[in-house]
């Protein structure tokens, strides 16, 4: 098995380290306090207040995008200028036999590294 690595000053490993711990929680234990706290942690103020009113209308996880949970995700650098990093997050979901991929679009603050927002990148 490969090594993995982190660095707490990258934007993509705050990135991957927030997907790893927040699918684990809501795998684990649903909709927790837990949950609730990486979000606290990771995201902006703005962007959390954003999310709720996303999840309102869509009756999904915000974070995911989806209402299920995905089997496997993975994580990569895309971009960065004006203040930002923009990180991209392949969320893969197995289901009937076969699999089918999400992918979304993470920006990052990068003076904080708090995810400021989450869209389908498409």
């Amino acid at each position: 098995m490969p090594e993995r690595t982190g660095n707490s000053a990258s934007a993509v490993d705050r990135v991957a380290d927030f997907y790893g711990a927040y699918i684990d929680v809501l795998n684990g234990r649903g909709r927790s306090h837990l949950a609730d706290e990486l979000r606290e942690f990771y995201l902006t103020d703005d962007f959390r207040a954003r999310l709720g009113t996303w999840e309102k209308e869509h009756g999904g996880d915000g974070v995911l995008r989806a209402q299920g949970l995905p089997t496997s995700w993975a994580v990569a650098y895309n971009d960065s200028g004006m203040g930002h990093v923009w990180t991209r997050v392949t969320l893969t979901w197995t289901g009937n036999g076969h699999s089918t991929h999400t992918v979304l679009a993470v920006q990052s603050d990068q003076s904080s590294l708090r995810i400021s927002d989450i869209h389908e990148d498409t």
